[in-house]
């Protein structure tokens, strides 16, 4: 049986007729140029729309297979999630003819099966001869048949045109793709999990996380960071939207099977712009392999987007080892942990757990001693371990991942977190700083730890403009709380209460966030309001010991001694039995006036390398009525830190 086209082709070579525009309803359609009218008033229509639409009109009335539009739509060398594209690129064809899908004048959908053009197809043109037509000719008024020569006459000219104008619109789809505004910034959407086990959730997470991790160390290339994407996770707004919202030019999106240590991954590169598809892939490996899979597709997509890589990168990509499935997994899951858990005691446990599960599968994985060193600073962050228990460790990991490994901009971010608050070392935190984001431009932690230290030091300007850049790979809470941080630190107790205050309005479970505007109104002289702030701080942090000497300290201020010692007790009997901060109760100590006591303290924190001594000593003003004491220029002397630092923003 002819197809459409050649069966309209015979038909118009009888009538004189261009043999590739259609019509059908109210709509005339043109293969050549992709232009669908609607009583003349053109619409625009998408690349993969047009496809379909063009592959059910060369069959109107039969029935074309899924599988039929796969093999036509989407040859064999290129591999997307097809079943998600086919159903976006019907439902958009619908929407541009206004058909509906419950009651088709068009399209008519035959579930499982496919999809059938079920409205009445005609070639655009002159009446058909009467071979051709299904009846007589009527009677033809004189004249017409000269009329006609002149119509076929203009339509020759016309033809002319149209082959023009095909060729033109040719050589755009062909050559003109590099006048389109280029994608420099990119989203990486959480990856779909299909394999019809919700317990494998965190793996398809984690590999959204690696692919936006290899992405982020491309130059020249913006990479919105994991917190900001996982917002859209099953989220139903549209492409261009959330290009919009995130502020990036191109979007990824696609799936993960895993069966076994098998795994499949389909992933499509579409422009945020326009929803326009660009490319797509559907790579299957055993999960030893995931490693150089992650970075091919980072490759891939770099070069769709006509992004060099350098040769450094290049070498990378070409550079990957195999890792043991069993070890990749734990990491995954040790990712999960320490990503979405982060401040609280149990995950970070589990975190800690699952990277030593890691590195003793795989003993040459070297991101299983980043996150191995990881888990071990926030641990001792969020003061669930000592530093002197915590330190060891974490350095003995970091360095074992340099001598794997010394390209991955993670291991040198956590190194500069321990050269900073554990070794009291700023010169080296910087230089690993400043290391972390020459090898990897848009990992966004490197940035926003970098604009707190820049903070810490005293560099307004380069600090805020550090806060900026870290707005723009991560639009999200994460660098909202840099931003709280930087104003921490640079003692801007206005601008403290101004960010906090959105970020309490944007989170208002998250007592982080009440805490510093307890600071910040604590700093303007509004300390009723900073009691307030921090009694929620206290609530929501089920009793955070930072939080609770805030409290105390404020409550010794405004001459509520009672509240402020009761607070002091609790803290040092619960120091007997878990790890709690001398920091924190050298500061109520300053508060009720009992200096001598508040040094004492302090001692202790310095002899433990207190991680608090080299975030608040600067900044926190809950310690100001000790730095007139020579006891303190002491400190600072001890600790390495010059006076002339911590009183650059005061």
């Amino acid at each position: 049986m002819l197809n459409f086209r050649a069966k309209w082709g015979n038909l118009m070579a009888q009538t004189g007729q261009p043999s590739h525009r259609v019509r059908f309803g109210e709509f005339r359609f043109d293969f050549q140029t992709a232009e669908l009218q609607n009583n003349g008033q053109k619409l625009v229509l998408q690349d993969q729309p047009f496809r379909v639409l063009t592959v059910l009109l060369e069959s109107p009335g039969r029935l074309v297979t899924r599988e039929e539009l796969k093999k036509k739509l989407w040859p064999s060398d290129t591999f997307v999630d097809f079943d998600h594209g086919l159903n976006k690129a019907v439902n958009r064809l619908r929407e541009t003819l206004d058909d509906s899908a419950d009651h088709p004048r068009f399209i008519e959908t035959l579930p499982r099966r496919g999809y059938r053009f079920i409205a009445p197809v005609f070639p655009d043109g002159q009446k058909l001869s009467a071979d051709a037509m299904p009846g007589p000719l009527p009677n033809v008024p004189k004249g017409t048949f000269a009329k006609l020569r002149w119509a076929r006459l203009i339509l020759a000219l016309f033809s002319c045109g149209a082959i023009g104008l095909a060729a033109w619109v040719a050589w755009q789809q062909f050559y003109g793709k590099s006048a389109a505004p280029p994608i420099r910034s990119i989203a990486v959407l959480p990856l779909r999990n299909l394999s019809g086990d919700a317990a494998q959730e965190y793996f398809a997470d984690g590999m959204t996380e690696q692919l936006i991790t290899e992405l982020s160390r491309i130059h020249a290339l913006k990479v919105i960071s994991r917190t900001s994407v996982m917002q859209y996770k099953s989220t139903k707004e549209h492409l261009p939207q959330i290009a919009r919202e995130l502020g990036v030019d191109g979007i990824v999106e696609g799936s993960v099977i895993r069966e076994g240590d098998q795994v499949r991954i389909t992933v499509q590169l579409l422009d945020g712009r326009n929803d326009r598809h660009i490319w797509g892939e559907d790579y299957q490996r055993e999960l030893r392999g995931i490693l150089t899979l992650q970075r091919e597709m980072a490759q891939a997509i770099t070069q769709q987007i006509r992004i060099q890589l350098t040769p450094q990168q290049q070498a990378r990509v070409s550079s990957g080892r195999a890792v043991n499935p069993e070890a990749y997994e734990a990491y995954l899951r040790g990712r999960f942990y320490l990503t979405n858990q982060l401040t609280m005691a149990q995950p970070l446990n589990m975190a800690q757990r699952y990277f030593e599960e890691a590195i003793q599968k795989d003993p040459g994985f070297a991101l299983g001693y980043v996150g191995l060193a990881d888990s071990y600073v926030y641990l001792a962050l969020f003061n669930q371990l000592s530093p002197e228990r915590a330190h060891g460790p974490a350095e003995e990991a970091v360095r074992r991942a340099l001598e794997l490994d010394d390209s991955i901009g993670e291991t040198y971010d956590a190194l500069g977190l321990l050269s900073w608050r554990f070794e009291w070392d700023l010169d080296a935190a910087e230089r690993e700083f400043n290391q972390a984001i020459a090898l990897a431009p848009s990992y966004s932690c490197a940035h926003e730890r970098r604009a707190v230290f820049l903070g810490f030091t005293g560099r307004r300007a380069e600090a805020l403009a550090e806060v900026a850049k870290s707005s723009e790979l991560d639009p999200g809470s994460t660098s909202a709380m840099t931003e709280i941080g930087v104003y921490y630190q640079l003692r801007d107790y206005e601008g403290l209460v101004e960010a906090s205050r959105r970020g309490v309005v944007s989170n208002p479970n998250e007592w982080w966030e009440h805490y510093h505007l307890g600071v910040g109104y604590e700093g303007i002289g509004k300390l009723l309001e900073a009691v307030s702030e921090y009694q929620r701080a206290v609530e929501l942090s089920d009793g955070d010991p930072d939080s609770k000497a805030a409290l105390a300290h404020t409550y010794a201020v405004i001459g509520r001694r009672a509240e402020a010692e009761k607070i002091l007790g609790d803290l040092e009997r619960k120091s007997k039995s878990v790890y709690i901060s001398p920091y924190f109760i050298a500061t109520i100590y300053a508060g009720l006036g009992e200096k001598n006591k508040a040094f004492e303290f302090l001692e202790r924190a310095y002899l433990e390398r207190n991680l608090d001594i080299s975030w608040s000593l600067k900044a926190d003003l809950r310690i100001d009525n000790l730095r007139s004491d020579p006891r303190f220029e002491a400190l600072l002397q001890r600790v390495g830190l010059a006076s002339s630092l911590l009183s650059q923003n005061r």
